[in-house]
């Protein structure tokens, strides 16, 4: 990772808000399954001890290894297993992680939610899961984070240890950081923003999404002419700056109307004084109307705001 980019992978990490929660931590024995999917929510799983396969539909299955795991980003169907083919396993009860029974896995299991502006929009720019690896060089670091969350598994038991949550968190950054700092993630507004003269143009429209944002003043954040910003931006993220900015402004009206915003107060945050204009612009790239889209997606403990 050269210093630019890391400097951008840096910036992105530090703009999330990450919240994990555990949801069980010890051993499974004999034909076991489990799975996280149909709660709506990101989730993780991560292997302590012994080995899991993953399944997921449509792909072959996937095995992960001691100090390796999964971060699901969406809540994609998905179960684990101890074999590849997992015809005859069931669901079954998870055991307390000691002591170790020969031939178990031990999983921490949980979800995970974004908080603040950056979150679901550079989670839109990412895949639905990202694997951890023990012997890939760029996650390194990791491998004493899963010590540290055994550890915790081991002295807490069933009791549980709010450093597990802690810890899954960091280990959360570490790995996103490497994928926010390679080529794996193109398009959109990582791609923006791993460009160094681009980088302070998307800090600007994050912070300040109603703005009067004009071509000529993002190309003077840029350093360029406006004729070289289009079309280096274009280059970039494959759309010209002003769609850009309409589909960013839509992203995180859509984020705070989920949230519990109303209509109106997301359209003005974003820089629309006109709630039909909003509309219209929400419908044409999100693909609803905002009022629909609130209620099918709003969270059940959001209340709205006027």
């Amino acid at each position: 990772m050269n210093a630019n980019t890391d400097r951008i992978a840096q910036w992105f990490v530090s703009g999330l808000e990450l919240e994990a929660t555990v949801f069980h931590v010890g051993q499974y024995c004999g034909p076991w399954r489990a799975s996280t999917a149909g709660r709506e929510r990101a989730s993780f799983h991560l292997v302590l001890r012994g080995h899991s396969w993953l399944h997921l539909d449509g792909q072959a299955p996937i095995r992960l290894g001691e100090r390796e795991g999964v971060f699901l980003l969406r809540d994609i169907p998905h179960r684990l297993s101890p074999d590849a083919d997992d015809t005859a396993c069931r669901p079954c009860d998870m055991r307390p992680m000691t002591p170790a029974i020969a031939g178990a896995c031990g999983l921490a299991c949980g979800f995970f939610s974004f908080r603040g502006q950056l979150g679901e929009l550079f989670r839109s720019a990412l895949p639905d899961y990202v694997i951890i690896r023990a012997d890939a060089p760029s996650q390194r670091a990791v491998g004493p984070l899963f010590e540290l969350i055994l550890a915790e598994a081991e002295r807490h038991g069933e009791a549980g240890s709010p450093l597990i949550e802690r810890l899954t968190e960091l280990l959360f950054f570490y790995v996103i950081r490497d994928i926010a700092g390679s080529d794996e993630v193109a398009g959109g507004l990582l791609a923006v923003a791993r460009r160094t003269e681009f980088a302070p143009v998307v800090h600007g429209l994050l912070r300040e999404p109603g703005k009067d944002w004009s071509v000529d003043a993002m190309a003077r954040l840029a350093h360029m002419s406006r004729a070289s910003f289009c079309r280096h931006f274009a280059d970039t993220c494959g759309q010209p700056p002003a769609q850009f900015l309409l589909q960013l402004r839509m992203k995180i009206a859509a984020c705070r109307l989920q949230r519990g915003d109303s209509v109106l107060r997301a359209a003005e945050h974003v820089g629309y004084n006109s709630q039909a204009a909003f509309t219209r612009a929400f419908k044409r790239v999100i693909g609803e109307q905002p009022g629909a889209f609130q209620r099918a997606r709003r969270s059940p403990t959001a209340h709205v705001r006027h």
